[in-house]
């Protein structure tokens, strides 16, 4: 894919010989690319960014993603090697980019390292897809996320997805069923596959909106999300039913879904 390699291109011109692998996760190494799935990118470098690598970083992805440059969404998470090998919690992001930050970036705002409990489950996933785009294998690179920190990830998630509900109502319940069909399975899931593990958990009378999060993710553009009035008002009793199953998991990790909504947490 032509976008990938200008990513390739983009960060090894920042980066240069400090990269040392480029990973896929995400869709395109656990089912395949759905019309409205990002471009997951992982990078490991061996320095942390300056801030004319992080200002050059990022102006070449605001032209190469999303919509209004006719591509994909492009998501780009750089991580300094040191800070995740050997693995500890919370593992520090370096940078990161999504289309869900435009609005911030193009104000001003530049990629800061900061705690970033989702690079558990990023980690986790360009593991399991061994796809790298330059360097060695992953394995080679990065060490195995723990059970349980893959949980504290999962679980760090919901107040932010909480709080996306109305805004990305597509995204967040696909999100809520992966997260629970990890906690349940200890595998973490393309989301449209989550979303069939997760209908077939459910009641007849709490599936609606999840099935049709799924039409959409698998039919439409990024860019088009249609909930009629009727399917909008399930979506609530929705999430309370799966968050209750989610719940019921907590013993697979050291806090409930309840305190973990209590506090706070990162999304991506």
């Amino acid at each position: 894919m032509h976008q990938i390699q200008e990513i390739v291109g983009l960060v090894g011109g920042v980066l240069g010989q400090d990269v040392t692998g480029t990973y896929l996760h995400g869709s395109s190494v656990l089912d395949g690319l759905r019309p409205a799935s990002d471009v997951d990118v992982l990078v490991v470098s061996r320095r942390r960014m300056d801030e004319q690598d992080r200002r050059t970083l990022l102006g070449g992805l605001l032209r190469i993603s999303g919509s209004r440059n006719k591509a994909r969404p492009v998501e780009v998470t750089v991580v300094v090697q040191s800070e995740v090998r050997p693995w500890r919690y919370p593992p520090t992001c370096d940078f990161l980019y999504g289309e869900w930050l435009r609005a911030e970036y193009e104000t001003g705002e530049v990629p800061r390292p900061e705690p970033m409990s989702d690079l558990a489950l990023l980690i986790t996933m360009a593991l399991t897809g061994d796809h790298p785009l330059v360097g060695p294998r992953p394995a080679q690179v990065l060490d195995p996320v723990p059970q349980a920190d893959l949980v504290r990830a999962s679980l760090a998630g919901i107040p932010g997805l909480l709080d996306d509900l109305d805004s990305d109502t597509r995204n967040v319940l696909l999100t809520f069923a992966r997260i629970w069909t990890t906690l349940a399975t200890g595998r973490i899931e393309s989301k449209d596959a989550a979303a069939d593990w997760a209908l077939a958990q459910l009641p007849p009378e709490h599936r609606a909106p999840l099935a049709h999060a799924r039409h959409l993710y698998l039919n439409c553009p990024y860019s088009k999300e249609n909930w009629s009035d009727a399917l909008q008002a399930q979506v609530r009793p929705h999430v309370d039913r799966v968050l209750t199953e989610i719940d019921r998991l907590r013993t697979r990790s050291s806090a409930g879904v309840r305190a973990a909504v209590s506090s706070p947490g990162c999304q991506t």
